[in-house]
């Protein structure tokens, strides 16, 4: 029997819908009998290996061939700028990168903005957005709630994911600008996209029919 493909697979939001589509596109989904500690699984079925791995880590997993595809957010992807192939867009995971700030900050257009205090997870999109505006904001990169960097005076405006904005609504902030449309996306490792194009042709074709089924 051949190799299993290895995949990596994003803890959090994203890995329940994730595997509901692998099982869709028939391939058997891991069970982690050690109370969901072990990092590495294997499929019922010896078709696909799963690495467990933070988000973030997805793309990093699929450059350097620790994992042959993996799956992430396109706003994961476009932020670590990793070089791999983006082979299928998936019909999950959905949600947007947007700018806000306070309910309550004066009406000025962003392009007028000096050097305004952004708190971010994303910064290099983040920086690219306002650069491209000419607007030379001062990045603050935090690893928790962005949201509460407007409240406490730490920045003038954030960059964050959203998906309904119920979160900002409550924190009295508002969406300002869409930075980008996200959505969960099937990447691949360039070489393994060569050298198991069976396998991986394979699991695109089933991931996409079972998109289609959505």
């Amino acid at each position: 029997m051949a190799e299993p493909l290895t995949l990596a697979l994003p803890k959090g939001r994203l890995m329940e819908d994730a595997l509901g589509f692998l099982a869709r596109a028939g391939y058997a989904t891991p069970v982690n009998g050690d109370g969901g500690r072990k990092l590495i699984l294997d499929g019922a079925d010896g078709r696909l290996r799963f690495v467990m791995v933070k988000p973030a880590d997805v793309p990093i997993f699929v450059e350097y061939g620790a994992a042959d595809v993996g799956i992430a957010g396109l706003d994961v992807v476009r932020e670590a700028e990793r070089d791999v192939y983006e082979p299928l867009r998936l019909p999950f995971g959905y949600c947007r990168l947007v700018v806000a700030g306070r309910r309550d900050r004066p009406d000025l257009p962003l392009r007028l903005e000096r050097s305004p205090r952004v708190a971010t997870k994303f910064p290099r999109l983040t920086e690219a957005f306002f650069r491209k505006r000419g607007v030379a904001a001062e990045l603050i990169v935090m690893a928790g709630s962005v949201e509460l960097a407007p409240l406490v005076g730490l920045a003038d405006l954030i960059v964050d994911l959203v998906q309904t904005g119920a979160t900002l609504r409550e924190n009295g902030l508002v969406e300002l600008r869409t930075i980008l449309e996200s959505q969960a996306l099937l990447i691949a490792n360039r070489a393994s996209y060569r050298l198991r194009a069976g396998d991986v042709r394979a699991l695109i074709d089933g991931l996409a029919n079972a998109a289609r089924e959505a």
